[in-house]
């Protein structure tokens, strides 16, 4: 087992023809399939989380998400489809259940769906069974199955009403069917004529409106199972933003695939519904007042530089929509292997005509075909890739994006980065180019005629580099661009090339079986390895370069040092197509056929141990280690490219050999860079001349902002002026209320103590006459109780004597009875058993004869279509003959005849041994009755048992129902003492708050003096101060007469300064005074929020004692009726123990009665 492990960290690259193959997990996290694993990417931190598919898969096919963004279900192939359910809240994808189609032998599910509780799934499998399954999926229990389509009419899409959890709909090729499950069962509830519509996905509008789209781009809505109208989108011109809704017509005749484009994909929201149509559109559409739709906006994906219209080889087709939860974005996938998001927000919605609106990628643009090559260089953490969609692309792995892509006009077949990073070396079938990585351009330096280049590889050090052409491996200088070396011993050809680390070796592999070693400067062969029955896929130098690692077509993985196999690691069932080493001399890596990675300890060992992971879904053909052992780099057939992290098993990255130290640096040309001056030149002289125009809209926005301040100003001025005197006037009606709500509420304090204490010697009074009456009825009640019990105790007594007595008496009958129904039991089992081997001895003689009659006759059947074979040939070889073979034929028809007469016969002989069978039954079904017979009279016997128990237990009953009767109204006598007690202890926590009401009010009258009082004091200290500030005035005006005599002047000052305080005091005292201001208006506001609470507390303490008082009054009346109502009952219980005595007299007869005429019944019988 390996001690380094490969973690999965990121990967470029998207799964096609997986149904549903995006979905939203929660507002920033997408799912989708990637390779063999699904992808679960943050958009806002930039990560991925990866779920493995299974190892025995044969690939994915279908995805859901449940409706609570719970669970992701998967469908795989493989020899028995299954769909596989993972939980997403757990961190890694936990698995949580294996649903499979039971017993069936199903290949693949082409869709699924989740019920909107998350509770039910269904699938829909592929051809030819087209038979839709219903789950109960957390506990893996099919609960129905349904048949949806034929072979010739594949089904698309199934889904779940959203509102409706037993509601399904599937459509496809001439298939729209609604099913409902009831009872076990699903059923269609609907049958409507879509045999010429050819449906590729739908979507619920409302619990009972669908929508589906069409191969000819008409959407058609269905209400209820039945076709009612179409939105036909694409005979309107993309000027006409309006939908036309119009009646479907029932000749509505057959589509032309290729009449418009296709609607692949339909997504319903709160708001309407998106649809995709033609290649990279969506329209999206909202719901109007006329309860139909109007298209609001189109967004497209954005052509090509060139500007050619997108068509859908260009594999943009839409294949998946989905919807962030919020409805915020909407993202799709295209058939090209792209992912595309774009926003919905609120500000971007409102440009509702806005013709520019574009996709934007959500990751990056991935590769849409098989990777062909990959290469990684030393100075910068990028990787080159190459593909057959005809693209070189240049990826950063430690920022996870894509720096460079350029297109080109033939398929590119291998590629090559050089150690600097500033070149790639790129193979196409016609030339091989050197070119140049610049700031956002991959431009062309020299081209090479090396024709279909399939492998190239730069030397460690970037001065030399080589392509293999066919056999031949031709070596080049970086410097001169000369060919310098050209290796020539392959057979085949060349797959496989990588230099030594010092340069001075190459190794080669080729589908030749051959494995040369090579050396650079002499262009001499040092070591080989033939093995013709393998074709190498992939070579790679060891660590120390001292042996070679190769793998190829004989499930082996090899170890070649000195010409010689030193070691074999075989495969297990897929073969090996890839190889990378660590520079750390502890791990290699293999990719296989299959897809999975392998992980294998080195030095290499002799067993099959090492670690797989599930990385691609079509074979690997490049992988590769960066050169700081942190990161492994894988490519496939699919179009992924994955990168793993290399880690031990303690989960530490490894310590790299040698450090690597990356440079920032990048090409740019002088035309490029005088382009960047000239434009940047152009930007600061536009940015100079929009400052000034801003500054001068500013500077008139500032004039006008003035102006409109003068006049508010001057409006608020006057709004102010107003509310001073509306608040004086308010002031002089609160002081006039306060004055009437003082008077009103000493008059109500009055009456309300009057009212208590009338209330209170009332409700005294009242008290001791009910506690006196209450005495009277507890002293009867007890009487009447133990004249109750008396009586009871002796009817027990009577009861339990009759008991014994009955009990003695029919236990002798009973037991006899028990024996002959025992007896007559047994007989009857022996007759049944008897009867039914009787009956299969008939049916096994008659299955005999009539096996025999059937063999006989199909011997005779085989032999005549013998006979009639042979004349068919006699008549095709003969003609001459023919008059004679069709005389023969008749002879032959008319033995079938006869055949056929006797056939009736034995028709007619089987109809009799039926006949004679019922018979059978017949008397069978006498015996029965007459054992019924037997049985009735033993139920007879038991219904009378049965009654004399049902006696017993009514007596018991009558006696429970007496002693019931009693405990509840002792419990209600009780109930009333309690009450009684609360309301006496209600009535003094009343008069305890009207005495504390009564004080509050008190202390508050004599706060209210002592504030008048302190204000009256403040206002004369403000009439003083006013006189002195009058006379400061006056001196002061007289003080301005001598301005011009300065000595005058500041003896007059002296004089003012001694005649008043300082000016220091002044201050002092004038904020103290505003202080006490300020204090006496919060005291003055605090005061009258007391008042106010007080009255309101008063206003309750009257209402709650109304209330008490009326609740005293109705209570008194309550328990005087209902004592009334216990001397009726007492009265009741006397005449009901009477009825029951006479009762009791009246079963102790019939019981007597009974007990004689069954001691008479077995006397008769013994008689007869």
């Amino acid at each position: 087992m390996a001690s380094v492990v490969a973690q999965s960290h990121f990967i470029f690259g998207l799964r096609t023809g997986v149904n549903n193959n995006l979905c939203y997990i929660d507002e920033q996290t997408l799912v989708f399939p990637s390779g063999n694993n699904c992808v679960c990417y943050n958009t806002v931190q930039r990560c991925q989380r990866f779920i493995p598919g299974s190892e025995n898969s044969r690939g994915m096919h279908a995805m859901a998400v449940s409706a609570n963004r719970r669970y992701l279900a998967v469908s795989e192939r493989g020899e028995k489809a299954t769909v596989t359910v993972f939980d997403l809240q757990h961190e890694r994808g936990r698995k949580r259940k294996v649903l499979t189609a039971g017993d069936a032998s199903i290949g693949e599910f082409v869709c699924m769906a989740f019920s909107p509780d998350s509770k039910y799934l269904i699938g829909q499998t592929g051809a030819p069974e087209w038979t839709l399954i219903f789950w109960l999926w957390e506990k893996q229990k099919i609960l129905a199955t349904v048949k949806t389509s034929s072979s010739s009419s594949p089904v698309s899409q199934v889904s779940f009403n959203p509102h409706n959890n037993t509601q399904l709909c599937a459509s496809g090729a001439g298939v729209f069917k609604l099913f409902r499950y009831s009872e076990g069962a699903l059923k269609q509830s609907c049958f409507p004529k879509v045999a010429s519509f050819n449906f590729l996905c739908h979507a619920w509008l409302t619990e009972e409106r669908v929508i589906a789209g069409t191969d000819g781009g008409r959407l058609l809505v269905f209400e209820s199972g039945n076709l009612r109208r179409e939105i036909d989108v694409a005979a309107q011109g993309r000027s006409d933003r309006l939908a036309e809704v119009k009646k479907i017509k029932d000749s509505g005749g057959d589509e032309g695939p290729g009449a418009a484009p296709c609607v692949r994909a339909l997504l319903s929201h709160s708001g309407g519904f998106a649809c995709s149509l033609g290649s990279g559109s969506v329209c999206l559409f909202e719901k109007n007042e006329e309860d139909s739709f109007t298209l609001s906006r189109e967004i497209r994906i954005a052509p090509e530089p060139d500007g050619e219209e997108l068509t859908p080889a260009d594999g943009r087709e839409i294949q998946t929509m989905c919807m962030s939860p919020a409805e915020e974005a909407v993202s799709i996938s295209t058939d090209g292997g792209q992912l595309y998001t774009f926003s919905l927000s609120s500000g971007e919605t409102n440009k509702l005509h806005e013709e520019d609106a574009r996709f934007d990628f959500l990751l990056q643009p991935f590769h849409s075909r098989s990777i062909t090559g990959l290469s990684l260089c030393i100075r910068k953490p990028v990787v080159a890739t190459s593909s057959l969609d005809r693209s070189v692309r240049i990826w950063n792995y430690e920022t996870k994006t894509l720096e460079l892509c350029k297109e080109f006009q033939e398929e590119a077949h291998s590629v090559a980065l050089h150690p600097t990073g500033f070149s790639v070396l790129v193979g196409f079938s016609d030339k091989l180019r050197l070119m140049h990585l610049l700031v956002d351009d991959i431009r062309t330096f020299q081209e090479f005629s090396v024709r279909g280049c399939r492998e190239c590889a730069f030397s460690r050090g970037g001065h030399m580099f080589a392509a293999a052409d066919g056999t031949v491996i031709h070596i080049y200088s970086v410097t001169s661009l000369e060919n310098v070396l050209n290796l020539k011993g392959h057979n085949g050809k060349v797959r496989g090339i990588e230099w030594s680390r010092d340069d001075s070796r190459l190794v080669s592999c080729g589908m030749d079986g051959a494995v040369y070693e090579w050396n650079t400067q002499t262009a001499k062969l040092e070591s080989e390895s033939v093995l013709k029955s393998c074709s190498y896929t992939g070579v790679a130098f060891s660590s120390d370069c001292k042996t070679i690692l190769a793998v190829g077509t004989d499930l082996t993985l090899k170890e070649i040092q000195d010409c010689q196999v030193l070691r074999e690691v075989p495969a297990a069932e897929a073969a090996h197509t890839a190889v990378a080493v660590s520079r750390s001399s502890r791990v290699v890596f293999t990719g296989t056929s299959s897809g999975t990675i392998r992980a294998i300890k080195y030095p290499l060992p002799t067993e099959k141990d090492w670690l797989t992971y599930q990385a691609h879904c079509g074979p690997v053909t490049k992988m590769a280690i960066t050169f700081d052992d942190q990161f492994l780099l894988t490519a496939s057939e699919d179009g992924c490219l994955s990168m793993w992290k290399i880690v031990d098993k303690e989960g530490r990255g490894l310590r790299s050999v040698r450090r690597v130290v990356h440079t920032e640096e990048i090409l740019v040309t002088k035309s490029d860079l005088e382009e960047k001056a000239q434009s940047a030149l152009e930007l600061k002289t536009r940015l100079e001349a929009l400052q000034m125009e801003n500054e001068y809209h500013l500077r008139l926005k500032d004039m006008n902002y003035n102006e409109r301040m003068r006049e508010l100003s001057d409006t608020l001025t006057q709004q102010i002026e107003l509310l001073k005197t509306s608040e004086q006037a308010l002031r002089t009606q609160m002081d006039k209320q306060d004055r009437e709500n003082q008077q009103s509420s000493a008059q109500i304090a009055a009456r309300h103590a009057e009212e208590l204490k009338r209330l209170e010697s009332s409700s005294s009074q009242k008290l001791i006459v009910e506690h006196e009456r209450y005495q009277d009825l507890q002293h009867e009640c007890q009487r009447l109780q133990e004249d109750y019990e008396n009586r009871l105790e002796a009817a027990e007594e009577s009861k339990t004597q009759a008991l014994e007595e009955l009990t003695q008496r029919y236990e002798v009958p009973l037991q006899e009875k028990t024996r002959l129904v025992v007896q007559c039991q047994e007989e009857a089992q022996q007759e049944i058993l008897m009867f039914k081997e009787i009956v299969k001895q008939v049916e096994e003689d008659e299955e005999r004869i009539i096996h025999d009659v059937k063999v006989k006759y199909e011997r005779k059947l085989l032999a005549e279509k013998k006979s009639n074979s042979n004349l068919k040939g006699e008549a095709g070889a003969m003609t001459q003959k023919f008059y004679s073979l069709k005389k023969q034929l008749d002879e032959r028809d008319a033995e079938m005849n006869a055949m056929k007469h006797e056939r009736q016969k034995l028709l007619g002989l089987i109809r009799s041994l039926e006949s004679d069978i019922e018979d059978l039954k017949r008397q069978i079904s006498g015996h029965e009755r007459t054992n019924q017979d037997k049985d009735k009279t033993i139920s007879t016997l038991k219904k009378k048992n049965q009654e004399l128990e049902k006696l017993k237990f009514v007596l018991d009953f009558q006696l429970n129902e007496f002693k019931k009767q009693i405990e509840p109204q002792q419990d209600d006598i009780a109930e009333k003492k309690e009450r009684i007690r609360q309301l006496e202890e209600e009535l003094l926590q009343i008069s305890g708050s009207n005495t504390h009401l009564k004080l509050t009010a008190s202390d508050l009258r004599l706060k209210l003096r002592a504030r008048e009082k302190e204000v009256q004091k403040e206002t004369q200290k403000v009439k003083d101060m006013e006189t002195r500030l009058q006379r400061l005035k006056s001196d002061l005006h007289t003080c301005v007469s001598f301005i011009q005599e300065p000595r005058k002047l500041k003896d007059s000052v002296q004089a003012i300064h001694a005649r008043y305080v300082a000016q220091s005091d002044g201050v002092d005292r004038s904020s103290d005074d505003e202080d006490d201001v300020q204090a006496f208006r919060q005291q003055r506001e605090h005061l009258e929020k007391t008042v106010s609470s007080l009255k309101s507390r008063l206003a309750k303490s009257a209402e709650e004692h109304d209330k008490v008082h009326a609740k005293i009054t109705k209570e008194n009346v309550t328990l005087i009726t209902e004592i009334n109502e216990l001397r009726k009952e007492l009265s009741l219980t006397k005449t009901r123990v009477k009825e029951h005595e006479a009762q009791l007299a009246a079963v102790t007869r019939k019981t007597n009665k009974t007990r004689v005429k069954s001691e008479e019944g077995p006397k008769q019988e013994e008689r007869h």
